[in-house]
Parts: C-alpha cells; structure tokens; sequence
C-alpha cells in the first residue's frame, strides 16, 4: 500500500537540506533527491491551473513508499509496485506540490504527465526518443484539427531551417522530401506521423535525446509548435 504522510518524511528533510537540485524539463518542473536507497520527487504543478492527476512511468520497475501532497489531494488507482502510475480523481491546486519516495533509487521517471481527467494538462517530461515521436504524432494531429494554419506554418520553417540537409535526402530518395511529406502531414493518423518521425531518427542514427536535440535535423520549429 502506499503510505501517505500528514508531514514530510525524514528521508526528504534530509535529501532537502543536504542533497537538493531543482530541475525544469520540457515544462514539468520538480526537486529531485536521492538519499541511501531512496529516491524522492517533489513535483510541482506548474500548469497554470488545478489539475485532477498525473501519470508516471518508470524507467525499471519501482515500489512507491510514501506520497504526500500540499494543496489538494490525488488518490492511487492501483497498487505500489510497477512500471506505470497513475494518481487521479482528486485536486491539486496550480502551484500545489506532490512528493513521491520509492526504491530502488536508482529508478527514474521516464515519463510524466499531468492529467485533466483523461485529458493531458501542460507539457509532459519525457525521457526516451520513442516517447518523443508518440508525442509528436499525436501533437500534430491535434494541431492540424485546431489550427492547421499554424501547423503549415511550422513546418514551413521546418524545411526552411533544414534545407541544406532535406535537399540532400531528397536527392538521395528522387523526389522532394517536402513535396511527399505535406499530403501525409495533413492528413495521416497519428500512428503515421509517428512512423515518419522514425524514419528520419533512424536515417540520423540517433538513440538519445540529446543526441537528436543536437543533431544534423533542426526540430525546434515543430517542437515549438507543439509546445514541446
């Protein structure tokens, strides 16, 4: 079961005073702290407004031991020990904070994302390329229902920030890579998108985000566009 604390545990006084690092990633902000073999989160709602929950995945399997949260109050909808999380139902006030302990410690979150109902609620955190593209496919989808002015227009800067090395591709493929792309862009499910994506990571030979972030293909343009 997890446990819930009225005050904060003593692994996190100690984590707090001794070993604390704010971080901001991809627009979900949070403190992290190890102590021992402790692991403990304090994530912050910076969404602006209250949200009903939060969705977690881990990077290896993790066993929740203790959960408190200030401005509200967001139950468990399964058990302690696993891989995916998800805390939903209640309230947490914009501003508001839960903290989360579990082990091992070595565990991270790989991704998160708070929730309105089913709804996702802010930028998500995310760790690994294939969650990217999955974002991606689905970011753009709902782009191009809701403004696909804007959508043309990102990727209009898309290919114009990229030309020199698109040019090469589609000279490598035989046909222009701009020219193909748009009918898919503006019309294929997310699922589609989502392959395109792949190709272009896999023709980078890129494993890491980091690694495609600093990459030969410029996506800031799309990624800001979908507020990523």
């Amino acid at each position: 079961m997890i446990r819930a604390r009225n005050g904060v545990g003593c692994v996190f006084i100690v984590a707090a005073l001794v070993l604390g690092a704010a971080v901001a990633a991809y627009g979900v902000d949070f403190d992290a702290y190890v102590v021992g073999d402790v692991a403990a989160w304090m994530l912050n709602n910076d969404t602006g407004a209250a949200v009903t929950g939060i969705h977690i995945e881990f990077d290896q399997e993790v066993t929740i031991t203790s959960k408190v949260e200030f401005g509200g109050f967001l139950p468990a909808l399964g058990g302690p020990t696993g891989t995916t999380f998800d805390f939903n139902g209640g309230s947490l006030v914009a501003g508001g904070t839960l903290i989360l302990e579990w082990q091992p410690a070595e565990a991270k979150p790989s991704y998160i994302l708070w929730m309105n109902g089913e709804r996702p609620a802010g930028a998500p955190y995310f760790t690994t390329v294939a969650q990217l593209g999955y974002l991606f496919g689905v970011g753009i989808v709902h782009l191009r229902e809701a403004n696909p002015e804007a959508l043309a227009a990102a990727f209009a800067k898309f290919f114009e920030d990229n030309a020199a090395y698109l040019a090469q591709v589609s000279q490598s493929l035989g046909m222009s890579l701009q020219d193909s792309l748009m009918p898919i862009i503006m019309s294929a499910p997310a699922e589609g998108i989502q392959n395109f994506f792949n190709t272009i990571v896999g023709m980078l030979g890129v494993t890491s985000i980091e690694d495609l972030l600093q990459g030969a293909v410029d996506f800031s343009a799309l990624l800001g566009a979908l507020g990523l």
